[in-house]
């Protein structure tokens, strides 16, 4: 039984202790909480985007970043100051709660 969300390598899964999944358009953010090998835990943050090469072969174009413990504060307040300045400045409207984030646990398949 494959227990990899689309387009991941398996070896990825085996230390993700939490997930939840954001499909947004043609996109889908996965945010997966791993933990090391001394048992702290990490955030991974994953886009991945279903694409077709030169022949049409699907493959999925993924982009991840890391974020640590010691940085879970500042990114978080980070974070919130520029979605402020975003929602206060920016003149193109858009539209909140258009997606709707699921949990997966780390051996679910996300279809």
């Amino acid at each position: 039984m494959d227990n990899s969300h689309p387009g991941r390598a398996n070896s990825r899964e085996a230390d993700c202790v939490y997930s939840k999944a954001m499909r947004a358009g043609k996109r889908t953010y996965f945010f997966d909480v791993k933990s090391t090998r001394s048992n702290q835990y990490y955030l991974t943050i994953t886009e991945s985007k279903k694409r077709s090469d030169d022949r049409g072969e699907p493959f999925f174009e993924k982009h991840t970043i890391f974020l640590y413990g010691e940085d879970f504060d500042q990114f978080t307040d980070v974070l919130q100051d520029v979605l402020t300045y975003i929602r206060e400045n920016n003149t193109v409207p858009y539209f909140e709660n258009q997606y709707h984030a699921e949990t997966v646990g780390p051996l679910k398949e996300i279809n």
